[in-house]
């Protein structure tokens, strides 16, 4: 994929994630089946890092679930991250956990630099690899979680599987909206479509790149990124399959 359309769909979903980060806030305030089966795996004590926290559902039920040690969430939003700092301070934090917020942008090289001098437990990542634009993007990407996590921890994550839902692939638009030609792009790549329920924000419509993943493609990028893939399962939405959920450890 051509660096100028790289550019593009990142500024999309930039541009969506600022516009639009109170309606969206509003409707992640509950925590997905597929991430509660995680936190069940997941130990009680460590340094966590979550990898596009958006608006901090997750740090939230991090914090009632009395872990100890860090939660440290980032995203390249700088108004999701204030949504996120929000909906923990209702929450009593447990004397023996850390949580950090701060802003990161994924697509951006050095990215990974603040947080080297940490030694993570293990890394979390749900519903943000579908928003890289470029498979060579997303294999740097995932190359650099890998060598911040090293050997043997593990990377909890997942991706939307569009198609299993219909009322999704009905929110598909077509690419002339934003003046990208589909021959740019690779094969698995969706526009959709958003509305603001917030009355407080803009009312018209919102679109966010997505990258459509098949199963094999997902543990391909893990394998030719320095992991291995050690679990995998689908889950949320009403057909319980919206979410596909992979477990990858660092193999170096």
């Amino acid at each position: 994929m051509k660096p100028e359309t790289i550019a593009k769909l990142h500024r999309i979903n930039q541009e969506f994630y600022q516009t639009f980060s109170r309606s969206f806030a509003s409707t992640r305030r509950r925590i997905q089946p597929g991430i509660r089966k995680v936190l069940q795996e997941i130990p009680g004590q460590g340094n966590w890092l979550d990898i596009g926290c958006g608006s901090g559902a997750l740090a939230a039920e991090w914090m009632r679930q009395e872990r100890r040690g860090m939660y440290y969430g980032i995203d390249f939003s700088p108004n999701l991250i204030a949504e996120a700092k929000n909906e923990i301070l209702e929450v009593q934090k447990p004397k023996n956990l850390e949580v950090k917020f701060t802003t990161a942008d994924l697509m951006s090289d050095g990215w990974h630099i603040p947080f080297e001098r940490i030694n993570w437990d293990g890394a979390l990542s749900f519903a943000v690899l579908h928003h890289i634009p470029g498979e060579e993007q997303r294999q740097k990407l995932c190359a650099t979680i890998a060598g911040l996590l090293g050997k043997d921890k593990k990377l909890y994550l997942s991706v939307w599987q569009v198609e299993n839902s219909p009322r999704l692939m009905l929110r598909i638009q077509p690419w002339d909206l934003v003046g990208i030609n589909e021959s740019e792009l690779d094969a698995g790549d969706v526009l959709m479509d958003w509305r603001a329920e917030n009355k407080a924000e803009q009312q018209s419509g919102g679109l966010r790149y997505v990258h459509v993943f098949k199963e094999d493609e997902l543990s391909a990028l893990a394998a030719g990124s320095g992991f291995r893939v050690m679990e995998c399962f689908y889950s949320d939405g009403k057909e319980g399959s919206l979410g596909l959920y992979q477990v990858w450890e660092a193999e170096n």
